[in-house]
């Protein structure tokens, strides 16, 4: 079997990759809906959770510039509710302080610690995303010597230019560089087109219904079971990662 050389950089997605986002969606948007009753009772009473949810799709149809920052999507979506109810709007800030808060207090998968703090002795990391996490909050910042978020960036997964960024951030090719994500299509089939190789990183076993059109260079439910793959197949880096330029260490795009 031909053993390739272990990238000089690993690029991961972040929700559903490493951690699981729906519970956290779920239980942030109920703590907001709670701090709604007691400080705007007119939102609650004209809406429900699902409801603000259906008219954010709706704005997003009419919007679709608010895919790059899901954040502002639900800042917008508030106003729009505050205004329809006849609530003081300035509390919006307010209301997105603790849906924020809500937001970032993730679980992480019981792989990702221990198997990021494994990676990082053979390569340079960092994230993708198309998320609003706020990894300083969360507490991966110093896993990562790059993050790109896609509202800051100004293009979404999966598009190229994202990826790219990520690679140029890390100061590697496209081609010496790994990207890890749970979705065929926005991770592996955007990264490959980049030029990356792509890892399908599948948690709950589901069957690939794309196979036709989207192929991972490896499918793995853990990274501990990518770093598998990667000492089965790759030849071990002769030297740790790279160092950063002084001052670019964890920067943030």
């Amino acid at each position: 079997m031909t053993r390739h050389p272990w990238p000089k950089a690993v690029l991961f997605d972040l929700d559903d990759t490493l951690w699981p986002i729906v519970p956290v969606i779920r239980a942030a948007e109920t703590v907001l809906y709670t701090w709604l009753q007691q400080h705007a009772p007119r939102v609650a009473e004209r809406f429900t959770i699902d409801s603000l949810r259906q008219a954010r799709l709706e704005l997003l149809a009419r919007e679709p510039q608010y895919g790059i920052d899901l954040s502002a999507l639900r800042h917008a979506g508030l106003i729009a509710a505050f205004e329809q109810a006849g609530e003081d709007v300035a509390r919006v800030d307010e209301a997105m302080v603790i849906f924020v808060a809500a937001r970032n207090a993730v679980t992480l998968y019981d792989d990702v610690a221990p198997g990021l703090a494994r990676l990082r002795q053979r390569a340079l990391l960092g994230s993708v995303t198309n998320g609003v996490a706020d990894l300083a909050t969360i507490g991966l910042a110093d896993q990562f010597q790059a993050s790109v978020a896609a509202r800051d960036f100004g293009a979404a997964k999966p598009d190229p230019g994202i990826f790219l960024a990520g690679c140029a951030a890390l100061g590697v090719l496209p081609a010496d560089t790994l990207y890890v994500g749970d979705d065929l299509l926005l991770d592996v089939q955007g990264a490959q087109q980049a030029g990356l190789r792509a890892a399908w990183m599948n948690r709950s076993g589901k069957i690939n219904e794309l196979a036709d059109q989207v192929r991972p260079d490896v499918e793995v439910n853990s990274i501990d079971a990518l770093l598998d793959w990667l000492d089965a197949g790759h030849e071990p880096p002769q030297e740790p990662p790279h160092e950063l330029p002084h001052g670019s260490a964890r920067m943030r795009v």
